[in-house]
Parts: structure tokens; C-alpha cells; sequence
């Protein structure tokens, strides 16, 4: 899903291994696990393109899909019993902020191309230098404004290298962007309190309710509507393929991996996902030169934080 811990939704961020866990048997196989999961990731934005379906159906769909497979299985209902109401109730709002933030993201998707959507994505960890100082109640650190500064001129480029019919798209994307920060900051506060599973289920379950009551509005009675089989099959992926699968193979990968190590594996899902759109939706004729100079400025910046984070440690 876009947006993990960044933080992975529903999921708890890894445990800082000892010095000699890289050297564990477990940490290749964990590393490669957690870039499949990416990759998969990656491909949400463009499902999201190939979906016929407008953006508030796609995601009740795709929460809908989630929240019914993981109400099924045993391991929920343990876990949920053990969340106290107040958290329960937390983590169901949290999922509301989750569903906007899917809304958007694939409205950005819908506007601009999977390309555009997925460099907002890439502005996520700087919000998330701006929001979590509030949200954990840590002190903002000078340096992180350094960062969300150096990535202007790269965010410059990408809107000059993007068609005008595209602007839309660009500022609903980093409103979406903005709604990971709020999320991944929520998750990070209050995880420690349930089990991964069922936190994720209430996640799902939340936003579905939201939307579903959404839809009761005059202007979105169309969130119901059925896709045609092409999209049925296609929101399946996405929902058990893009959503489940990783999200299950992330907590096992999480175990043998730093946070160091999850942070950048994550950050490669801009990279994976506007490599995918090339590839599969021939999206780099419709972006100029300019926009993957800035897409490129943005991940160097994205990238350098974690590795002089971890040199200052």
C-alpha cells in the first residue's frame, strides 16, 4: 500500500537488530522479501490506472476485499479481544485517514498517471519530519527542515516537466502524501497496543464504514456500482495480491530487518512503481525530461536522510 512507516498499515516498525544480525541466515532472504513486498506495492498505482472504476468506489472495493478476508480469520477476533474499546476506536479512526488518503492517492492516479502519483509519494517522508514532532510528541529536529527544503528544487522540476491538465492531479497527490504522514504518525504513537492483524483489520474496517456512509451523500451514489468482470479480477489483485500478500510477508521480513534497512527498501516504491508505469503503461511520453530530473532530486534527498541519520548515530 502506498504508505508504510513510513509505516506499514497496521504494522509495527522493526526492531532494531544487534550489530551481528545482518550476518543471520534469515537477513538475505528478509531483504529480499520486503523489496518483493515493495514491488508489489509498486504496482498498486498501476492497477489503479488499468481500473476502470473512479477513485472512492476503487477504494471501498479494495477495503471492503481486505476487511471481509481478515473478519474471517480467527486470528482477528483473538486479537481484538484483547484491544481495549478506547484503542479499537482509535485505530478505526485511523483507518478513515487511510481511506482518504487511498481516495486521494488514486484520484491523484486518475487526474495525472501512476508516475505523477507515485513521486508524491515520494514527498512522505518529508511530511512526516513536520507531523510526527506533534503527533509522538518528540522535538522537531533542525536538520529535517534541511531536508524538506533541498527536495523544492526537485519538486520545481516536476511540476514544470508535467503536462498543465496534469496540476490537478500533482496537488491531489501531495495531499495524499500528507495523509500517509498523519497515518504513519497515528500508527507509530498507538501500535504497541494489538496485535498487527487485527490493528490492520480495523483499519480496513473503519474505512470501508466510512466510505459506506459516505456513499449515502447525493453526490457519491455511485460507490456502490459494480465493476465489470475485467475490474472485478483486477481489484482482487489489488486487494489480496497488493495488499494482503505483502502485508503478511512484511511482518515475517520485519524480524530480521532494521528500521535502517525497512526505511530504504520502502523508499524504492516511487522507483518501482514510476519503472512499472514506463514499462507497462508507456507513461514516460507523456512527461517531459524535467519531471524525471526533479523525480530524481527528490529520491536523492529522500535517500540521503536515513544514511546521515544513521552516520550521526
Amino acid at each position: 500500500m502506498s504508505g508504510a512507516a513510513r509505516s506499514f498499515p497496521g504494522g509495527r516498525r522493526a526492531r532494531e537488530p544487534s550489530a551481528g544480525m545482518s550476518t543471520l541466515p534469515g537477513a538475505t532472504k528478509a531483504w529480499l522479501q520486503i523489496h518483493f513486498c515493495v514491488v508489489l506495492w509498486g504496482f498498486t498505482a498501476i492497477l489503479g490506472k488499468l481500473i476502470e472504476l473512479a477513485a472512492l468506489p476503487l477504494v471501498w472495493w479494495r477495503m471492503t476485499l481486505v476487511a471481509a478476508v481478515l473478519l474471517l480469520a480467527p486470528r482477528f477476533w483473538r486479537g481484538v479481544r484483547r484491544i481495549a474499546r478506547r484503542q479499537s476506536a482509535i485505530y478505526v479512526g485511523i483507518g478513515v485517514i487511510v481511506a482518504l488518503h487511498w481516495v486521494t492517492f488514486y484520484g491523484s492516479v486518475k487526474l495525472a498517471n501512476a508516475s505523477v502519483a507515485a513521486t508524491c509519494m515520494a514527498l512522505c517522508p518529508v511530511f512526516i519530519a513536520f507531523v510526527e514532532p506533534f503527533v509522538v510528541g518528540r522535538p522537531f529536529r533542525g536538520r529535517e527542515l534541511v531536508f524538506a527544503l533541498a527536495v523544492v528544487p526537485g519538486v520545481a522540476l516536476v511540476v514544470g516537466g508535467t503536462p498543465a491538465h496534469m496540476g490537478p492531479g500533482i496537488v491531489v497527490g501531495v495531499s495524499s502524501a500528507f495523509l500517509v504522514a498523519i497515518f504513519a504518525s497515528l500508527n507509530k504513537r498507538f501500535i504497541s497496543g494489538g496485535d498487527p492483524l487485527a490493528v490492520t483489520g480495523l483499519e480496513m474496517s473503519g474505512g470501508a464504514l466510512f466510505l459506506t456512509l459516505l456513499a449515502l451523500l447525493p453526490d457519491t451514489a455511485g460507490v456502490f456500482a459494480l465493476p465489470d468482470a475485467r475490474d472485478a479480477l483486477l481489484l482482487i489483485v489489488l486487494a489480496l495480491g497488493c495488499t494482503l500478500l505483502p502485508f503478511a510477508l512484511s511482518l515475517v521480513a520485519l524480524r530480521h530487518l532494521s528500521a535502517f534497512a525497512t526505511t530504504l527498501a520502502v523508499n524504492m516504491e516511487p522507483v518501482y512503481a514510476i519503472v512499472l508505469a514506463i514499462a507497462l503503461l508507456g507513461e514516460q511520453h507523456e512527461l517531459d525530461p524535467g519531471f524525471y530530473l526533479g523525480v530524481a532530486i527528490i529520491l536523492v534527498v529522500v535517500f540521503s536522510q536515513p544514511l546521515i541519520m544513521r552516520v550521526r548515530r
